[in-house]
């Protein structure tokens, strides 16, 4: 076999079988090899190498595994750089396989030449290596995915187009050279028993405790149930760590921070300790106030721990592990005691909150409202994707999680355009599950109507064909709109913020899928019963008011203060004054 034969083997005994990229010359003969290798590495052509990368990470984060994307060299390798960051800010794994130029035209100024160590270093810090030789690349494909595995982490092997088509051979039993084997090895996560002890402590001590989980917490569900319930904790989710537990338990608060509720925020803020569980959570200001609340927290990297609040006592360890360990040293505390039935009293109001919100009239569609009817609606076992903007206050609010529900969106790097390839990586992960993308206009012209070709191409191989991409299309980057109203007190910028109206559903049949278009706000629920019963994946268009406020869970005087400055120059004040009168009542 030839090189690029031996890394698709080699990927493939490391139990990798799913690999995203697009063609080229730079990696033409890894093209080659993988028609070759069909029968064991199956191959998903994108039709843009940004949304290879963000389909990886969405593999990883739906399956729990590495995710596997290639390209060529030059502009195609240039084009992962996004969707790998995606994966290195929310700590999955991501192996990346780039080509690059002939060895022997390195340094000459070659055409698509391009410094890809150096481009890769910053986000495949753990492992970023040119192969030289046939005799190193065992080696470092081995690396590549032992390393992304166990960090959790972005890695990336390039390979010169020349050393691609060379005859493979083993590295030598020499000075200089190393054997590697195939093989994974996660660390233990067994917590040290002192700082079990002092965790056991600080908890048992607590009369009103606030857990925090997130994503790092998933797969601990049970775990962390436990846990709150020995406690009589509430429990509030990161917006990743959504799925760890079910939105029906009455003393699970929902999300916090800027796109979270108020049961959160009132948790928090009222908590006299706080177990942060898989979480490094960005927004100090929705925690308790240093010194308020005494701190414990659990996360695999040590790295994470006590960077958002100054914990009393800090544990590495595996989350689902290290609360097993826990549980037994924890004092069950009084069922149903002031503090667990005043967090279900703010729970319940809440709900009914979000739902009169959620059914006030806007011009046409509520957008709150779209989210609304569906969660009731949603199938067992269906797994969610969401986008930057507006489309993930929703999520994160109304979408109420069942058990044995998944969903994902791009965390600490809220770039636009993640949620059709997370979505795509979704279905060919689970291809017998429902998926259902919210993405927004702005994102879905971005790179929403790219991924479509993908999912037409594609569709027919899944058990489940229902996939649906629904948009709110709202002609209004209306994310960042609110945010200049409130963060610098200014109004909409018309020639910034205004995006092109387009027939999304028209598009879809296009590509023979199905389309859906909805400008009445009583034909909504009908909408999503007739997109959940399709025979083939849906894109459902949903004309909704920009102007519906993401109200934050506590309003500052500063909001308040820059909302009153914005009135000056904002165009469509009367739209945006009426509906937010309307959310704050």
């Amino acid at each position: 076999m030839n090189v690029s034969d031996f890394v698709w083997q080699r990927l493939s005994e490391w139990g990798l079988d799913l690999v995203y990229g697009y063609p080229g010359d730079g990696v033409g003969g890894l093209d080659v090899a993988l028609e070759k290798a069909k029968d064991r590495m199956r191959y998903v052509q994108v039709r843009h190498e940004e949304m290879a990368a963000f389909m990886a990470t969405g593999h990883a984060k739906f399956t729990g595994a590495v995710g596997l994307c290639y390209a060529t060299s030059g502009p195609g390798a240039i084009h992962l750089l996004n969707g790998l960051y995606d994966a290195k800010m929310d700590h999955v794994p991501v192996v990346a396989i780039v080509g690059q130029q002939a060895r022997t035209a390195l340094g000459s100024d070659f055409q698509q030449e391009v410094d890809l160590q150096t481009l890769f270093k910053d986000v495949a810090g753990d492992f970023v290596m040119t192969a030289m030789v046939p005799g190193q690349v065992r080696q470092l494909i081995d690396r590549a995915v032992r390393i992304a595995s166990t960090r959790r982490a972005v890695t990336c092997v390039i390979i010169p187009n020349d050393l691609q088509d060379m005859d493979y051979e083993d590295p030598p039993v020499a000075h200089g050279s190393t054997h590697t084997g195939v093989g994974y090895a996660m660390p233990s996560g067994l917590p040290d028993p002192d700082a079990l002890a002092a965790a056991a402590a600080v908890l048992n001590a607590g009369k009103r405790v606030a857990i925090l989980v997130g994503a790092g917490a998933l797969g601990a569900g049970d775990e962390v149930l436990a846990v709150a319930e020995k406690l009589q904790a509430g429990v509030a989710k990161a917006l990743l760590g959504k799925a760890v537990l079910p939105d029906d338990l009455p003393w699970v608060t929902g999300s916090l921070g800027l796109l979270g509720t108020k049961p959160s925020w009132k948790l928090m803020k009222s908590c006299d300790t706080l177990l942060m569980i898989g979480s490094s959570f960005p927004y100090s200001e929705f925690l308790p106030e240093p010194g308020k609340a005494r701190g414990v927290q659990i996360d695999s990297d040590g790295t994470r721990l006590s960077l958002r609040y100054p914990m009393e006592v800090d544990i590495v360890g595996d989350s689902a592990r290290t609360l097993a360990a826990l549980l037994p040293l924890l004092d069950q505390k009084p069922p149903k005691a002031y503090w667990r039935r005043r967090i279900e009293r703010h729970v319940d109001a809440w709900w009914k909150v979000l739902e009169r919100r959620a059914m006030t009239n806007a011009d046409p569609i509520n957008p709150q409202r779209v989210f609304w009817e569906l969660s009731k609606r949603l199938p067992d076992r269906c797994i969610m994707t969401g986008d930057a903007g507006t489309v993930a206050n929703w999520y994160a609010r109304d979408i109420r999680m069942r058990s044995g529900m998944m969903g994902s969106l791009s965390g600490s790097l809220a770039s636009l355009g993640s949620a059709t390839p997370y979505a795509m990586a979704a279905k060919m992960a689970w291809p017998d599950r429902p998926v259902i993308a919210f993405i927004g206009d702005g994102a879905m012209q971005m790179n929403g109507l790219n991924v479509m070709i993908t999912i037409a191409k594609y569709w027919r191989q899944w058990s489940d064909p229902r996939l649906i991409v629904m948009v709110l299309n709202n002609r209004d980057l209306s994310q960042v709109t609110w945010e200049e109203r409130i963060q610098s007190g200014a109004g909409k910028t018309e020639s910034t913020q205004s995006v092109p109206d387009f027939p999304y559903h028209r598009y879809a049949e296009l590509l023979d899928l199905k389309g859906i278009v909805v400008d009445d706000p009583e034909r909504v629920g009908a909408a999503w019963d007739e997109a959940l019963a399709a025979d083939r994946p849906v894109v459902l268009n949903v004309y909704t008011d920009a102007n519906v406020p993401p109200l934050p869970p506590h309003v500052r005087f500063a909001d308040a203060k820059n909302f009153v400055r914005m009135a000056l120059d904002e165009p469509e004040l009367g739209s945006v004054v009426v509906n937010s009168i309307k959310q704050l009542i």
